[in-house]
């Protein structure tokens, strides 16, 4: 069935195309959907990773003399 979204073709050592065969074959679904959603996840963790990074950078500089108050912001 052709489709319209991009491909791509990933080379795996033998031990972890193993590893995704089983797990795809217990979820029974194909190679391709367990990979795509494995790549979804792990994009989902950088995100996370990269937001604590700024979180933590703003957390260095965070004054709260400085800081609007819940009041302040809704006035």
């Amino acid at each position: 069935m052709p489709t319209k979204n991009p491909r791509l073709n990933v080379v795996l050592e033998p031990p972890v195309y193993n590893v995704l065969n089983v797990l795809a074959h217990r979820k029974g679904i194909s190679l391709s959907l367990l990979a795509r959603d494995l790549i979804k996840e792990a994009l989902e963790i950088y995100e996370d990773l990269y937001w604590q990074r700024v979180a933590n950078l703003r957390e260095k500089t965070f004054s709260y003399k400085k800081a609007l108050s819940h009041k302040d912001i809704w006035e």
